[in-house]
């Protein structure tokens, strides 16, 4: 059977206060209905998007785990229970002794902050920790890896999830202006890599003093786009096919051929006078 996926966007604004998180909340809201619309079983939304991916948010107060049964995020809670959608939003969190950027999984009759992004960039590394651990989510016996955002820049992430059985990886990201051509290409080529489907969906517009491309899409195991979205609001659908993973993974066996280790990196030098007619400098 097949997964219909969704990746999501829209603005999410600075959430410097509950009302913020409301409004985060009622917008994500508003995607899972979107995706729920076009049929989708699966959607992601991007990273941090309850608390917006802003500096000045990220290194202020933010929202414990027992926050999130607050009445500021019915919106979310509700859409999931109509739709029968299960979705994956991005928060920042207060966990006390750490911080960290998750993600929260709302689905009817459950929600639980599930994942910690394992990679974090420059900016990030004074004020969060790291996750300690992947996780594959199983949605009607198609398992899905998860990351968020800088996870997806490492081969390994999603190498790993695939080892583990993963044939979807859903990417949950804020890329700034100036990302395009890397949130493209690393992304195609984790699906090529691995021969899985995968689901980006990209923070777009304003949030507080940073500027977002959006380019949510979906890509098929060879790595092409099968939906794409520019910077407005919307949701990029397509259909996980785990046949047409099998089918991929038979006939590109990089996945099966993937050596554990390569050895010793053995160096070699060469030194010796330039060819002639060839200056040195």
């Amino acid at each position: 059977m097949t997964l219909r996926l969704a990746a999501a966007q829209a603005e999410a604004v600075a959430a410097h206060d509950t009302d913020g998180l409301a409004a985060n909340a009622t917008t994500a809201a508003r995607l899972v209905d979107r995706a729920a619309d076009e049929g989708a079983r699966v959607v992601v939304l991007p990273e941090a998007f309850l608390t917006g991916y802003d500096a000045a948010v990220l290194a202020g107060p933010l929202p414990g785990p027992g926050d999130l049964d607050s009445a500021w995020l019915d919106p979310l809670r509700e859409a999931v229970e109509r739709t029968g959608v299960v979705a994956l939003v991005g928060v920042a969190l207060d966990r006390g002794g750490s911080r960290t950027l998750s993600l929260l999984l709302a689905a009817p009759g459950r929600q639980e902050v599930v994942y910690d992004k394992q990679h974090l960039d420059g900016p990030e590394r004074p004020a969060f920790t790291p996750g300690a651990h992947g996780v594959l989510l199983d949605v009607d016996d198609h398992l899905l890896g998860l990351s968020v955002c800088y996870d997806g820049c490492f081969p390994e992430h999603a190498r790993a999830a695939a080892d583990a059985g993963a044939v979807g990886y859903l990417a949950s990201a804020a890329y700034f202006t100036g990302g395009e051509h890397r949130a493209d290409l690393y992304y195609r080529a984790r699906a090529l890599d691995n021969g899985m489907y995968v689901a980006f969906a990209g923070l777009t517009g304003r949030c507080g003093s940073g500027d977002f491309i959006g380019a949510s899409a979906v890509h098929d195991p060879e790595g092409r786009t099968l939906a794409r979205l520019g910077r407005e609001e919307g949701v990029a659908v397509a259909d996980l096919d785990p046949d047409l993973v099998a089918a991929t993974r038979a006939r590109h066996t990089m996945t099966a051929d993937h050596r554990a280790s390569l050895g010793d990196m053995v160096r070699l030098t060469v030194r010796g006078t330039c060819p002639r007619g060839l200056s040195a400098s």
